[in-house]
């Protein structure tokens, strides 16, 4: 088991951050861990990489508990915090050589976290004169210099433009073949364009933790249907699985319908049945965005 967390609590004061935090995650693994600003992301994260500890429960990386083998768990983790502290007047080698110091590891790494992460047509600058995406790869470099099983990664692509984003995201997706990646992030199109597995915390509790797989089986499915003139909801709502009618402008009808079956061919019978003219008929499936609101509001 690469992380393990079991009744994890962590109080501030009077305020309780993370209240009976549990889950585990398996290596390989991308896991995104996601919630609204004050949910607990980053004290969880902090927990996990022995920067503070929590009031309560326990947790292990690695089978190595941070609390009694914080240093085993410390060389097991790669951590990119959310503000990436790097030191903006040394050049990209110095800086990967200071860490790998620090690390106590060869020098030859370097050159290979700067090919792993696409930093070589940069690595001769200094880290002040990077866009916020190099930054960013620099951030990933250092944080895989001792090469280890699991990656912690807190918001890795705030501020990056698309293209950005895409390289970001390629590079995490490839990491992830072969480390446990958990990251929290806002983008939900990141997380279902990388993450296997979506933990989802509100107010310092879990309330969501599937993998995306088992979140698109049960995902509710929205018909977008204009007629040439306006139908009544309650008509609407007779049909098969209908859920919710909501009417977006003019003659055009949102339908929600509690099924993954293609209900297009229901909506259509409905409209010839009464004499109707169907102008446009779409489909989409609700996105983790509306389920992330819906747990989360």
């Amino acid at each position: 088991m690469s992380i393990k967390v079991k009744n994890i609590s962590k109080i501030y004061g009077e305020q309780k951050a993370l209240n009976n935090i549990s889950f585990e995650i398996e290596k390989p693994e991308i896991v995104g861990f996601l919630g609204p600003n004050g949910a607990g992301k980053s004290t969880m994260m902090k927990i996990l990489t022995t920067f503070i500890s929590p009031t309560e429960g326990e947790a292990e990386v690695n089978n190595h508990s941070i609390a009694t083998a914080a240093k085993q768990v410390q060389q097991s983790v790669g951590y990119l915090p959310e503000h990436n502290p790097l030191y903006l007047e040394q050049y990209v080698r110095e800086y990967l050589a200071f860490n790998a110091n620090v690390y106590n590891i060869s020098k030859s790494r370097i050159e290979e976290v700067i090919t792993l992460t696409g930093l070589s047509p940069e690595s001769h600058k200094k880290i002040g004169q990077l866009s916020k995406g190099y930054r960013q790869r620099v951030g990933l470099a250092n944080a895989l210099l001792h090469n280890p099983d699991v990656l912690i990664l807190d918001e890795p692509t705030t501020g990056l433009d698309p293209n950005q984003l895409v390289d970001i995201r390629n590079l995490i997706k490839t990491i992830g073949k072969e480390k446990t990646v958990f990251l929290s992030t806002h983008i939900m199109q990141e997380v279902e364009a990388m993450c296997d597995r979506v933990i989802i915390i509100n107010k310092g509790e879990i309330v969501a933790n599937k993998k995306l797989k088992e979140l698109r089986e049960g995902q509710e499915q929205i018909v977008i249907v204009e007629f040439d003139y306006r139908v009544e909801d309650a008509f609407l709502l007779k049909l098969p699985n209908a859920k919710s009618v909501t009417n977006t402008h003019d003659f055009i009808y949102e339908i929600t319908f509690s099924t993954t079956q293609d209900m297009r061919s229901h909506v259509f019978d409905f409209a010839h049945d009464n004499e109707l003219k169907i102008l446009q008929l779409n489909q989409k499936y609700a996105s983790l965005e509306s389920m992330f609101r819906d747990l989360t509001s």
